[in-house]
């Protein structure tokens, strides 16, 4: 590796970086470039290591060898795509080809680099992964709060959920739901409480990001 180090920003702890490569040259090499430059890493001689270690669920990055003594880089990265584990990889390889580099695109790689990996390439790639990790612990985050408070309704509150998010006004929900025009504006107090929507357009998209879809395609197919 070459050229100068640089700081990780916005990353006072450090975010993990997991690195899978049977070259145990390169695992100190990138290692050393890694935790100078803020990160925390765990290296690995191979997959199966990775796999059997507790800090991979919590790895903001793989680094990963293509070509490794007891398993294929790209087989190891479809079978994490295969498996819904959603960590940012980064492919590297010493005898990439086209091919190659286009099978870890489409299956989600950050980048594919070559080996000897330049170090701003590298570091580059690792804020890039780093990032992408962080909007989807958020996301992700943000959608457990909200089956949380999905849980928390009545199944009458959620019937008016979903009815709120196809469009329906308060006396069409009454009719389809066969209730007081009253009743129904006490449900949809309720639930936007529980919900915490600040709006109706809140409300919206907060059932959209749910998938609250059943209710709307029964009213608009019944």
């Amino acid at each position: 590796m070459n050229s100068k180090v640089k700081t990780a920003q916005n990353e006072p702890e450090g975010a993990l970086i997991c690195i899978v490569d049977d070259d145990s040259d390169v695992r100190d090499s990138l290692s050393n470039l890694l935790r100078a430059s803020g990160y925390r890493v765990e290296s690995f001689a191979g997959p199966d290591e990775f796999l059997a270690c507790d800090a991979a669920d919590a790895a903001a990055c793989l680094v990963l060898d293509v070509r490794l003594r007891d398993a294929n880089g790209l087989d190891f990265q479809q079978q994490l795509v295969d498996s819904d584990m959603t960590i940012p990889i980064i492919l590297m390889s010493g005898y990439g080809d086209i091919p190659m580099t286009v099978r870890a695109m489409r299956a989600g790689a950050v980048t594919f680099l070559p080996k000897p990996c330049d170090d701003d390439e590298m570091l580059a790639a690792i804020d890039e992964a780093v990032a992408r990790d962080r909007a989807r612990r958020a996301e992700a985050s943000i959608a457990a709060t909200l089956r949380v408070r999905f849980d928390s309704l009545t199944p009458r509150e959620r019937d008016v959920l979903g009815l709120v998010a196809a469009g329906l006004m308060n006396k069409q929900i009454a009719g389809h739901l066969a209730l007081s025009e009253i009743t129904v504006k006490i449900h949809r107090g309720n639930m936007m409480r529980k919900m915490e929507a600040e709006s109706l357009a809140d409300l919206v998209r907060m059932a959209e990001s749910l998938g609250v879809r059943e209710l709307v395609s029964r009213y608009n197919h019944g």
